[in-house]
């Protein structure tokens, strides 16, 4: 009998643990920082190059569904065409699920916004004229795993899944600069461009 309930409260104890972060009520602070350098085989070929920090903050609206935002810059230069800086606004819906007792998977829906201004940029990588402001919508389904060393913080590795972007540049009358703008869908995952991040669980 004591060997029985020894057990059960065991796994009431483990059940407990692999909740604890991502139970109703819980709130989670922490943000994402990708980076991605590409360079093509050419002589004195410039690297086209992006940035993105994001800090963001959850609520669990229940247990393992998180709604939040984050709030952050981006940074994104390609060589031959257009450079842009950018705010971003990233509200987003997340479910986790358990692996093990430190180790969740989760999927997250965000709707990704940007902000900010273009710049043409030739082919030696120099920076030229302002050619407009910039707008950037989208939509992200991604997946991830959360690992947590701890029950307040949860280091994440996000990776790209299938998303919509639709990007514009318009110059000071309210037009589409013509070549600058684009629409984009994507579906696959970048093993060498992933998004780490930090997240603390109060």
């Amino acid at each position: 009998m004591k060997k029985l309930l020894l057990s059960i409260f065991a796994v009431a104890a483990l059940g407990f643990s692999t909740q604890a972060q991502t139970e109703k009520g819980k709130i989670m602070l922490g943000g994402n920082l990708a980076f991605d350098s590409q360079k093509s085989d050419a002589a004195n070929a410039k690297a086209n190059t992006s940035f993105e920090i994001v800090p963001s903050v959850g609520y669990f609206v229940a247990d393992n569904i998180a709604v939040g935002t984050g709030i952050g810059y981006s940074y994104d230069k390609n060589v031959g065409t257009t450079k842009s800086e950018a705010f971003v606004v990233s509200p987003f819906g997340r479910y986790y699920t358990n692996i093990s007792d430190q180790f969740k998977f989760f999927g997250q829906l965000a709707v990704p916004m940007q902000f900010g201004s273009a710049h043409a940029v030739d082919a030696q990588g120099d920076e030229g004229a302002k050619l407009g402001n910039s707008t950037q919508i989208g939509v992200a389904l991604s997946p991830g795993f959360a690992f947590f060393p701890s029950k307040k913080i949860g280091i994440e590795l996000a990776l790209n899944g299938l998303s919509y972007t639709n990007y514009r540049v318009q110059d000071a009358n309210d037009n589409d600069v013509k070549g600058a703008g684009y629409d984009n869908v994507s579906f696959g995952t970048n093993f060498f461009a992933p998004k780490l991040g930090i997240q603390f669980h109060f």
